[in-house]
């Protein structure tokens, strides 16, 4: 790590936290990501090879504890007592974003948002017993296709880029900003349908159900007073 060689307890944090992907790191460990897999899930864009980097120094200046897994040579990850105190670090760095930082173009990537939905605010003992297919379209994707599926299927839940080969269940054609603002708690699900950013089609008691099924993320539920201007 890098050091700017001030005794400034703000330099010396800095000398950890500013490092790039390591915000992202401890988040999702925080949101209760333990393993390798799940930690490079969580950061798209994230080489595992930064990632080894970066949970290394972690684990040097004492944020990060790495504990083997029995059976294996996998190893399981999480905070130190130090590392847990960084949560109210990143709930101000949160509450700042979402105040004073508008969502531009670069941060609307849907398979991020549902990836999200999934991995960490699926409610599970709303889903219904059977697999649900969800295929989404998003206009604006261009680059990788437009298209992303969802399998609800409990634990088994998963995105994927490519068709899983399942008959789909509901097709959401959707804008991915809206996407992003309802995952945010900025817009409401009968709001983005009522104005057409978000269209379903499918059984009417699975569509109705579907947006259920997101616990929405934490921000949804952080009081904030966003500054003039801010798109809502």
């Amino acid at each position: 790590m890098r050091t700017y060689g001030q005794y400034c307890p703000i330099a010396r944090a800095s000398e950890v936290l500013a490092e790039r992907w390591t915000p992202i790191i401890v988040r999702d460990l925080l949101n209760g990501a333990t393993t390798f897999t799940e930690l490079a899930e969580g950061a798209p864009g994230l080489s595992r090879t930064l990632l080894t980097s970066r949970l290394r120094d972690l684990e040097r200046v004492g944020v990060v504890t790495k504990s083997p897994v029995a059976g294996g040579k996998k190893y399981s990850y999480g905070l130190s007592e130090a590392g847990r105190g960084l949560a109210e670090v990143l709930l101000a760095m949160g509450k700042w974003g979402e105040q004073w930082m508008e969502l531009a173009p670069q941060h609307l990537d849907a398979g991020v948002v549902l990836n999200s939905w999934v991995r960490m605010y699926l409610a599970h003992d709303r889903l219904p017993k059977r697999r649900v297919v969800a295929r989404f379209d998003i206009p604006e994707m261009t680059k990788k296709g437009n298209q992303l599926w969802v399998i609800f299927h409990g634990a088994d839940s998963e995105v994927c880029r490519s068709d899983p080969g399942y008959p789909e269940d509901l097709v959401v054609t959707v804008q991915a900003r809206a996407l992003a603002e309802w995952h945010l708690g900025r817009i409401e699900w009968a709001q983005a349908l009522k104005t057409k950013r978000i269209q379903v089609a499918g059984p009417r008691t699975l569509a109705k159900a579907l947006p259920t099924w997101n616990l929405r993320s934490g921000w949804s539920r952080v009081e904030l007073t966003r500054r003039s201007g801010a798109t809502v």
